[in-house]
């Protein structure tokens, strides 16, 4: 009988892997780490910038109205659902990338960026090239209090991010019963050891990592 499938992220992302995982008619388990808030910020002017670089799709759904000032620049989006949520906000992706922020920052450098403004998680700042990005914090990911990580025995929890697999492994006392699949080497990294077992998605989307999860579980 196959495990089922812990996911751990954030709303409104837990509900749409969750959701990707029932339609492979396997169990999910919907067990949010954090919570997403936004925060105010400061927009500077946009005439200062030739790029927007965004590392989240929650940079758009919560920078605010002042995400609006910035419509004249071209996006520099991680991936494919950052891009999609920088269209549907009006926004013009030009550039998509396919691993992460710092790579995406080298490539936006590469492609003749020369002072981009980068909206981002509080806890998330990307240090590449200081001289190359402005960096912004518009939302903050708050953990959530009274997770009960007996809920999480027996299954293979899926871990987004370097931050969610710190937080799992201060959660659980009992790794041998938890299988976990990591989004990326970082965050299979900090996972740490003594898991019943780890893998790492072929590529850090959220298909590959079900994919990787599902193979744990069976």
């Amino acid at each position: 009988m196959s495990r089922p499938l812990a996911v751990l992220r954030p709303e409104p992302g837990n509900a749409a892997t969750a959701a990707a995982i029932e339609a492979l008619g396997r169990r999910a388990i919907r067990l949010p780490l954090f919570d997403i808030v936004p925060l105010a910020w400061d927009g500077p002017p946009p005439g200062e910038y030739d790029a927007l670089i965004l590392t989240s799709a929650n940079a758009v759904r919560h920078a605010g109205p002042a995400l609006s000032t910035y419509a004249a620049l071209p996006v520099h989006a991680v991936g494919a659902a950052t891009a999609a949520a920088a269209r549907a906000a009006g926004l013009t992706v030009v550039a998509t990338g396919a691993t992460d922020g710092r790579a995406l920052l080298d490539a936006a450098r590469a492609g003749g960026v020369t002072r981009a403004l980068l909206l981002t998680a509080r806890d998330r700042a990307v240090a590449a090239h200081p001289a190359l990005a402005a960096i912004r914090a518009v939302y903050a990911s708050e953990t959530i209090g009274g997770v009960d990580p007996a809920a999480l025995a027996g299954s293979v929890a899926l871990v987004h991010s370097p931050r969610a697999a710190l937080r799992l492994a201060e959660l659980v006392r009992d790794r041998a019963a938890v299988a976990a699949a990591a989004i990326s080497g970082a965050a299979g990294a900090a996972l740490g050891t003594g898991w019943r077992a780890i893998a790492v998605a072929d590529a850090p989307t959220d298909a590959a990592l079900i994919a990787a999860a599902a193979i744990l579980a069976d």
